[in-house]
């Protein structure tokens, strides 16, 4: 029998748990307390879904470890941000695993969902060797599968976004058992049999992004500097075949400012610095000046008073 708990219930782990339990018996494990009380109550404050979405599902959400023993797949899919170093935290990922090396049984299966630098899913997975005395692959199964859910994009809701997913275990049952839990997911699997591939085609993807959009800034505020017209220079350069046509702006979220730097940091490991990845983050980044700047010289062209309040949300 298939008992799934998934670690972590924000943006990328309530929609999972709420897929599986569709069938599965389910278990939304998260330490955030309130966030449980809310779930239980079929109140999401994410305000991705309503109280008629809890509703038919096999799903009990909880933050007491002890009621997730008798689950045999684990989702991790808890955050994994950077610090004020702008180095990868993967504190959240090592709390799990040191609570999944305690629970760890024969033939269990460890899914990693949340983002990572190459080499990290194995890593843990070396960890719960190390720790329980079973053998990756062989008495237990460690897999990863990125997340590309797009928070706040209803056109790109979990079902219609195709998953790619990664296990280095040749086990045609696990992989058929797989195939079935993850059907209520997605309708396109992409198996992988390599895990550090998949780990770095997920980080590329958003670095991807990422650049593109800070060349588009980049020439946006040269042409402001030039006093040219950057609408019409993009219209123009679109007339070519080739031409790929990005909108410049802020960047944010949990992925595109986050990413690079996890790259960034594995290069590091192996005495190879990037320029090209980070360059975008530092034209990224500024972007929230010259934004404020503009908006300081638009309300003094205007002879905008001191009576009008202004709010900004995402800046920082």
């Amino acid at each position: 029998m298939i008992n799934i708990c998934v670690f972590g219930l924000g943006y990328v782990g309530l929609p999972l748990a709420l897929s599986f339990s569709k069938k599965f018996n389910t278990v939304g494990f998260d330490i955030n307390t309130k966030r449980i009380m809310k779930l239980k109550k079929n109140i999401d404050d994410n305000k991705e879904f309503l109280s008629k979405d809890f509703k038919n599902k096999k799903i009990f959400f909880s933050s007491n470890i002890d009621d997730i023993k008798k689950c045999n797949y684990y989702i991790i899919c808890v955050p994994t941000p950077i610090n004020q170093n702008k180095e990868p935290d993967l504190s959240a990922l090592k709390k799990s695993f040191s609570a999944l090396k305690n629970l760890i049984k024969k033939n269990d299966t460890i899914i990693v969902e949340s983002t990572v630098y190459p080499g990290v899913t194995n890593m843990f997975g070396n960890y719960i060797e190390k720790n329980s005395k079973l053998k990756k692959n062989k008495d237990f199964y460690l897999c990863y599968s990125p997340e590309r859910i797009n928070p706040g994009d209803n056109t790109k809701k979990l079902r219609k976004i195709d998953k790619i997913f990664s296990t280095e275990t040749n086990n045609g049952k696990k992989i058929n058992d797989i195939k079935r839990i993850y059907k209520l997911v997605s309708k396109k699997i992409i198996f992988s049999k390599n895990i550090a591939e998949s780990e770095t085609a997920k980080v590329i993807e958003n670095i991807q992004r990422d650049l593109n959009i800070a060349l588009f800034n980049e020439i946006l505020i040269i042409c402001d500097r030039l006093n040219i017209n950057f609408n019409e220079v993009i219209r123009l350069a679109s007339t070519k075949w080739n031409f790929i046509k990005i909108k410049p702006g802020l960047v944010g979220g949990h992925c595109l400012p986050v990413d690079p730097y996890y790259l960034s940091h594995v290069s590091k490991l192996n005495k190879f610095k990037l320029i090209t990845t980070l360059a975008g983050r530092k034209t990224n980044s500024y972007m929230k000046y010259y934004v404020l700047k503009k908006f300081k010289s638009f309300t003094k062209k205007n002879n905008i008073k001191k009576k009008f309040k202004f709010f900004f949300f995402g800046l920082l």
